[in-house]
């Protein structure tokens, strides 16, 4: 069972995580738009992207309460 203090530090980390994911979203975009640019960065740029996704998704999975059968 999660406390208050869990929730809000989940909840802090949550909203951390959505931020980065969307400053990477302007990297990326940066990024794609430059003439040279390298493919390389990218690849992990959006890998990091994903990362961060599935790392937000079961973060908020942790603050569903679980529902007996």
């Amino acid at each position: 069972m999660l406390t208050a203090d869990d929730i809000e530090a989940i909840q802090t980390r949550i909203i951390e995580l959505q931020t980065e994911h969307r400053d990477l979203d302007a990297v990326i975009e940066r990024v794609s738009d430059t003439v040279g640019r390298d493919e390389l960065l990218l690849r992990r740029l959006k890998k990091r992207k994903l990362q961060l996704k599935d790392s937000i998704t079961l973060m908020q999975m942790r603050l569903i309460p679980d529902i007996p059968a």
